[in-house]
Order: C-alpha cells, then sequence, then structure tokens
C-alpha cells in the first residue's frame, strides 16, 4: 500500500461536462466535509445533508471540548466553515433513502435532492455489545458531538465513572471525564491498552502513564453485566470484580453505516463496497470514509478516509486517480502522551518473517519492523522528532540499512541529528496524519498566501485536530523565509579562511630553502636543523592534532556538554585546525620528505584542506542555501567533512611509526 497524493498534487483537467454537475454529498464528518469544500472550490454545486444538528466539526478534537480545554466554535471544520454561493450545508436532515433510477436523495421530511453525483460519506457509529444492562440509564458512547453534550450535561453529577474498552476513544473519553474531577477506571479485555496500534511493551508504558494520571486501568478482564436498580449502580467483571460506578462509557468500537446502500441495493458487506475509483457498484455514486470498504479493508481513521475523499473528488471532475489503499497510522496525544504508530503491529509482531529492533530509555519506547530489510512498521510511545519521516520511508518502501539499524539501536533515531528537516521533505511526505495533509499541500496553500500557521490551518486542516504536527507547520513556515545563519558564522568564516590560506600554503607554496651554511643566529637553521627545536615542533604539532581529534569526537562521545556549547567548541576546532597548519609549516618548512614522512604530509596537508572547505561551508551555509546550493538536511558541508573524517583515521598510525622511526634511526 502507498500513500496517496493530496488533491492539490493531483492532475486534476475537468471535462466540459462536468461543469454544472450538480453534487450531493450525504453525511458532514470531516471526509464528508472534506469533499464537499474541495469540489465547491472547483465550481460545482454542492449539497451537503448532515443527519446530526451542529455544523460539521474536528471528531478528534471532542476530547478536548470534554475536557473543556475548547468550545465548539473552535473544533469547526475550516473546509465548510466560510460560506460560499455554490455549497449548500443543511444541518438536521438525515438522509433516508436514495432512489438511484431517478437520481434522487430523500431526507427524512420528505424533500427530494436531485444529483448528478452523489457522495455517501455517513461514516460509523458507535458500536455496544451484548452486555446485561447496556441499557440502564446512565449508560453513554463517545462518538459525536451529541454524545460529547450529553457526558458534559452528565459531568456535572458524576462520580465514579467506568470506561468500557482501551482504545483511543476509550483512552480520551477516561481523560476528558477524570479532568472534570471525577473518578475513572478503564476496562480492556486485551491484555493491554490500544491492542491494535501497540504492541505489549509500548501498551505496558502507556497504561502506566495513564495511571500515573490518576485513571484506573484493569486489563485482560471482560465486562460480564451492568447493574442496577433503575440506573447504574456498579459493573461486573469476569473475573468477580465488582466497579461502583454511577455512569458508564462505552468504547468498544464502530460499525459502518451502510443502510442506505442497503437499500439501494448497492453492494456492501462491512463496508459499501469501493473500487480504485472510490466509485460503488453505481457509476454515479461514490463511498468515502468510514462506511467504504476497499479491497476488504474498512479504515477507521480520518487519514485514509481524506485520501479517499480527494480521489473521489478528483475521479468526480474527470480525472483517473486510483485509490491503493492506506498504512494504518496514528500520530496522536493519548492522555498527555504523544503515541506513534504505522503499519498493521498485531500481524506484524506475529510474523515469523519481521524483525524488530527496540530502543527504550527514560520512559520513551521506540520500536521498528522490518521485513527482507524494509520498513514496514514502527511504534513510538514519548514522542519521536522523525515520526513523519518513518512514516514516509514506510509508505515509500524505503530500506533501513545496516548504519540506520545500528543508529536506532543506538540512540534511537533512524537518521542523523539534521535529518527531520521539513523543507527538504519530498511533497508526499505526510506532515499531519490526522488530516492527510502531505508536504506538498502545504507549499502548495503557502505559495497561495498562507504564511502563518493558522492560514495553513485554516487552509488545509493541518494542525487542527490533536496539535501534533504544529513545530512542523512553525518549521515550514520559517523555512519558507530566508535560511538562518549558524551562531557564531562571521567568527567560523574568519578562522575557517585563516585555516583555508594556512591549507593553500600547504598544498602550494614551494618548500622552503635550509641554509647552505651553519649560523647560529639563523632562525632557519633553529627550526630545521636544532634537534632540540625539533622535536618541541613536532611535540607541538603533536598536542595541537590531539586536541582537534578530541574536540572532533565531542559530538559523538557527549564528553564536553558540560563545558560550553556545541558551537563554542565548533569554533575552538576550526581555531587548533589554524594553528595546527601554522605548526605543520613552521615543523616541515613544506619539506613533505619521502615514503613514511611523505604519506604522513599529505594526509595533514589533505585533513586540513577540507576541514578548512568543511568550515566555510558551515559558516557561509545560509548563503550557500539562497543560492540552492545545498539544503538543511544536505548541506554543502557533508561532502568536504566526511572527506575530513576520512584524512584523519590515518593520522593516529602514521605518526605513531614517524615517532617511533624518528628516534629509532
Amino acid at each position: 500500500m502507498t500513500a496517496q497524493p493530496a488533491l492539490s498534487q493531483l492532475q486534476i483537467t475537468p471535462a466540459s461536462d462536468t461543469d454544472n454537475l450538480r453534487v450531493v454529498v450525504i453525511g458532514g464528518g470531516p471526509v464528508g466535509a472534506r469533499a464537499a469544500g474541495a469540489l465547491a472550490d472547483k465550481g460545482l454545486s454542492v449539497t451537503l445533508l448532515s443527519t446530526e444538528t451542529f455544523a460539521p466539526y474536528n471528531r478528534v478534537k471532542l476530547t478536548p471540548l470534554l475536557a473543556g480545554d475548547v468550545q465548539f466554535g473552535q473544533i469547526l471544520a475550516p473546509e465548510v466553515s466560510a460560506p460560499r454561493a455554490n455549497l449548500d450545508l443543511r444541518t438536521g436532515l438525515r438522509v433516508t433513502q436514495i432512489l438511484r433510477d431517478q437520481h434522487l436523495a430523500r431526507t427524512a421530511d420528505g424533500q427530494l435532492w436531485p444529483y448528478d453525483k452523489l457522495v455517501i460519506a455517513t461514516g460509523s457509529r458507535a458500536f455496544i455489545p451484548g452486555i446485561q444492562g447496556r441499557d440502564l440509564p446512565g449508560v453513554f458512547t463517545f462518538r459525536s458531538a451529541e454524545d460529547a453534550q450529553a457526558l458534559l450535561a452528565r459531568s456535572i453529577s458524576a462520580r465514579r465513572i467506568v470506561v468500557i474498552g482501551g482504545g483511543l476513544l476509550g483512552l480520551e473519553a477516561a481523560r476528558g471525564m477524570q479532568r472534570r474531577q471525577a473518578h475513572v477506571t478503564v476496562v480492556e479485555h486485551e491484555g493491554r491498552v490500544m491492542p491494535r496500534q501497540l504492541d505489549t511493551t509500548a501498551g505496558a508504558l502507556l497504561g502506566q502513564k495513564i495511571t500515573d494520571l490518576g485513571v484506573d486501568l484493569r486489563t485482560g478482564v471482560a465486562v460480564r453485566a451492568i447493574a442496577g436498580e433503575t440506573r447504574v449502580e456498579e459493573v461486573h467483571l469476569a473475573d468477580g470484580t465488582v466497579l461502583p460506578c454511577d455512569t458508564v462509557i462505552v468504547c468498544t468500537g464502530v460499525r459502518a453505516n451502510t443502510g442506505l446502500a442497503r437499500d439501494a441495493k448497492l453492494p456492501f458487506s462491512r463496508g459499501i463496497f469501493v473500487d480504485d475509483t472510490m466509485c460503488t457498484g453505481d457509476p454515479d455514486i461514490y463511498a468515502i470514509g468510514e462506511c467504504a470498504e476497499h479491497n476488504g479493508v474498512v479504515h477507521g481513521l480520518v487519514g485514509p478516509g481524506f485520501e479517499q475523499a480527494d480521489i473521489a473528488v478528483d475521479n468526480i471532475l474527470g480525472g483517473n486517480s486510483s485509490y491503493r489503499g492506506s498504512l494504518p497510522a496514528t500520530k496522536l496525544k493519548v492522555i498527555g502522551a504523544e503515541v506513534f504508530s504505522i503499519g498493521p503491529i498485531e500481524q506484524l509482531d506475529d510474523d515469523p518473517s519481521v524483525r524488530s529492533h527496540v530502543w527504550e530509555k527514560n520512559g520513551v519506547y521506540r520500536r521498528i519492523f522490518l521485513r527482507t530489510g524494509k520498513l514496514v512498521g514502527a511504534i513510538a510511545v514519548g514522542g519521536w522528532s522523525q515520526s513523519s519521516r518513518v512514516q514516509s520511508a514506510i509508505a515509500q518502501g524505503a530500506p533501513a540499512l545496516p548504519w540506520m539499524v545500528f543508529r536506532f539501536r543506538r540512540d534511537g533515531m533512524l537518521w542523523g541529528d539534521d535529518a527531520e528537516d521539513i523543507s527538504a521533505m519530498p511533497d508526499a511526505a505526510t506532515v499531519c496524519n490526522c488530516t492527510g495533509v502531505s508536504c506538498g499541500r502545504l507549499r502548495d496553500a503557502m505559495k497561495a498566501g498562507a504564511n502563518s500557521v493558522e492560514t495553513l490551518g485554516q487552509a488545509t486542516g493541518a494542525g487542527n485536530v490533536c496539535g501534533s504536527c504544529l513545530p512542523l507547520l512553525e518549521e515550514l513556515v520559517s523555512a519558507g523565509g530566508p535560511p538562518k545563519p549558524v551562531r557564531l558564522y562571521r567568527a567560523i568564516l574568519a578562522l575557517s579562511g585563516i585555516a583555508a590560506m594556512a591549507a593553500m600554503v600547504l598544498a602550494l607554496a614551494p618548500r622552503i630553502p635550509f641554509p647552505q651554511s651553519y649560523d647560529a643566529e639563523s632562525l632557519r637553521v633553529w627550526l630545521w636543523q636544532d634537534n632540540i627545536t625539533r622535536q618541541w615542533t613536532g611535540f607541538t604539532l603533536l598536542g595541537l592534532t590531539l586536541a582537534a581529534m578530541i574536540i572532533g569526537l565531542r559530538k559523538r562521545l557527549r564528553i564536553t556538554d558540560r563545558l560550553g556549547s556545541y558551537d563554542g567548541w565548533r569554533l575552538a576546532h576550526i581555531a587548533i585546525g589554524a594553528a595546527t597548519a601554522a605548526a605543520l609549516i613552521i615543523h616541515t618548512g613544506l619539506r613533505a620528505g619521502s615514503n613514511l614522512n611523505l604519506m604522513l604530509f599529505m594526509f595533514f596537508a589533505l585533513t586540513l584542506v577540507m576541514g578548512a572547505v568543511a568550515g566555510l561551508a558551515t559558516g557561509g551555509d545560509h548563503a550557500l542555501r539562497a543560492r540552492r546550493i545545498g539544503s538543511a538536511r544536505k548541506p554543502a558541508r557533508r561532502l568536504p567533512t566526511w572527506l575530513h573524517i576520512l584524512a584523519v583515521w590515518p593520522l593516529p598510525v602514521l605518526i605513531l611509526a614517524h615517532v617511533l622511526a624518528s628516534y629509532a634511526f
């Protein structure tokens, strides 16, 4: 399965007969709103029929609404919030029938809505298992704004709450009610929370974070009954435990709303059958989101629904886009803890052909899954700055090379420190998992005038759900301006310039001639023919070389973290490099010698030349990037820096051999 292009990246060339199409979208959820807004933006006449009495909103933000962190106006869907002449939004109208032969949709009030193309985005409904007592007053679900409204009213009197289901919605419902000073217990029949997205260790770590926040957690046990005379009074568990409570919230999954399709004789199973164009068994009817079933898969996340909406919109407009499936990806803050999961984790965990690697430190857990050397899944609890790039790599079937795996096992990162730069991420890379917004779509919005995080969110919907992508949006906005110089760049350029001139002298200047006769007052005699002076200059050169090498290892060994910033030590490294070049000139008189001495001189010269070039490229990085030379992820200094490092490695052996040879002969 591969990631889908954003709508702005699709090559849409609407046919002339699409200009006057009448489109009816059934369902005012996030996916239906996305499709309706996109079609209206292309000039089509669109009617959006929503069963809910509320304006379209972001369902993922129901949790902060329940917790009292936001008001309802702050969670409205941006795609349809602005009034448009060609977009007719009707709320509180339930579609009861689709008359396919007449191209009409009938609503509960008897109105008929003609269409040329129909989009079914009816989503899903909360599933309530057949638990005894489920119909008692005090039993709630948490799926819609109406549910959130009922729970808000209930929170005034609720004191002991049991949440049945330890999935994403269950945990968020628990956190929302716990913030309102209620005692909350979560019951999950699996052995861990979020069993579809997390493995055993990650689930246990998240469970501990939940417990630390004051929410009781019971895993590995099922609910046998909800009991009470006239209202909820207690919950009975399968192990005999009785939990006193006055409120029960059932979050045990969802089921696709397929009733309209069934009555209209459209093929369906767990969802409404669709092909790669998101078309149903009727060429004029499309289905998208949680009510659609593509290749046997019904996606329960909003990201895949947005991808399907973009594909359907393109095909309605006369395009020829195909939906190839979506990777299940979750990147949210679950009860305050950052959780990232991509891929079919349950299946990968049991697949003998899949290898995995784990990194865990200080309450942060990460795990990657590999099949034939390629990334196929990943988990993180506690945050991972490279999660967006990991998601793109998995979607593209990118390999995890041996040194990447080594780095991951060592410090939990697949790429180097500068790899997670959004300015260099490909257009297809997903930035906002909640809304499926890609880098390309964000860049298009910036070209159209969205030059802040807020306007980017209004234009694309990114950052308007859980907020975990806001730092990346801020980085993208910052990257839209001129590149920023590194700290102390003027000093770096000055010292690197001095080192470069010294390196050029080493490489190009002729050797200094020795005196033909002995003169005790001659500086040349004292420097190059006095054995004591030669030893002093040689050991000075050795000391400077060792100091430069030790500082060069600082970033990897972290031995001087408490003795100053990286920028200051980098400047010291360059200064010592310039001093080393001067010491080499003084010690050798630019005479390279032969054999071992010649090899040592050449590696010294190459080390100094490449170091000076790397320093100049570092200090001038902002000017080079402004001229499209290098990028934040692949800076111009990368090649000379690696050549500098490679030239350094033979020096210890060559220096040791030189010292031994000097004293032996």
